[in-house]
């Protein structure tokens, strides 16, 4: 067995955890995250590192860690990782690049079939006696203008989904070249055509300063007053104060949020009695099946790291 440990900071997959277990001293324990003191002392001398999205690995943790030469993202996102300061150090960053972005994409779609449609949270309505059939007639999705923010791998595998479903797809990035939008199914169009014209938008780009709160109270505002809005990214790219106000307002027809400015939510009452909005605890890419794709992936390209480190 190589003298190698390797620390898990958050929920891996057991089949993974098993096989680097066969090759490796391992340290899995999920609370980690939680206890910033107790993490450190785990990877104090430890080469490697295996973290998701609630792990903050700084510059003072790094500090704390000569040997780390390693660590894998149990996901893609990486505003939790300071990379800069991973690479002055020598640490390797690996992410989990495709693994669960079948997951978003299916998510992606469901949320935007359940709130265009608005059918489905009569369960207690019916169960208390009531029969509001009129007051559920929703929308199709099919002819429906879908504007994807950010053209990468998540919002490519939406396309053909969305088209499917008879929806007509807009995409807009600035990194992206027009032709090669309209090579992969999708329309071009400048953001705030996109915002104002679509039925349906959803947000696929990371969380830097010039993506910072890029759907603001303007941008909510110039949206159709029954189009939906779809954040899977990161939380901090929309405005949730303006969201929340314009749900209320009615000036807006629904929002479905996997992800926020601070998670857990620092205040999570704020959301309480919001029409038309569905929250969900960050897991558009968790599912059975993405889980253990992303945990073998991470297991075998961080022990593939640490065979070439010898």
């Amino acid at each position: 067995m190589s003298p190698h440990r390797v620390v898990i900071a958050e929920f891996m997959d057991e089949e993974a955890v098993a096989r680097l277990r066969t090759r490796f001293e391992v340290t899995y324990d999920p609370a980690l995250a939680e206890q910033p003191e107790r993490l450190a002392a785990a990877i104090a001398a430890a080469p490697a590192l295996i973290v998701r999205n609630r792990t903050e690995v700084r510059e003072a943790l790094l500090d704390g860690a000569p040997r780390l030469r390693v660590i894998g993202r149990l996901g893609v996102g990486l505003d939790n990782i300071d990379i800069t300061a991973c690479a002055e150090r020598g640490v390797r960053v690996i992410p989990a690049t495709g693994a669960n972005a079948d997951a978003v994409a299916e998510y992606v779609i469901a949320a935007v079939l359940i709130l265009l449609r608005g059918a489905y949270g009569a369960t207690a309505r019916i169960a208390a006696g009531e029969w509001p059939r009129t007051a559920l007639t929703g929308r199709e999705a099919q002819r429906r203008l879908l504007g994807l923010v950010g053209f990468g791998d998540i919002a490519r595998r939406i396309v053909p989904r969305a088209t499917a479903l008879g929806m007509r797809i807009a995409a807009h990035d600035p990194l992206v070249g027009e032709d090669e939008i309209r090579r992969n199914g999708a329309e071009p169009m400048p953001l705030d055509r996109l915002v104002a014209e679509a039925d349906a938008v959803s947000l696929h780009v990371p969380l830097t300063d010039t993506t910072r709160k890029l759907i603001d109270a303007r941008r909510i505002g110039a949206m159709r007053p029954d189009a939906v809005l779809i954040n899977t990214a990161r939380g901090g790219i929309v405005d949730e104060e303006a969201l929340i106000t314009a749900l209320k307002e009615g000036r807006l027809g629904g929002a479905a949020l996997d992800v926020f400015e601070s998670e857990p939510p620092e205040q999570p009452h704020r959301f309480a009695g919001v029409p038309n909005l569905l929250l969900t605890p960050h897991i558009a890419g968790v599912t059975r099946e993405s889980n253990r794709r992303v945990s073998l992936l991470i297991a075998e390209r961080v022990a593939a790291e640490l065979d070439r480190l010898g």
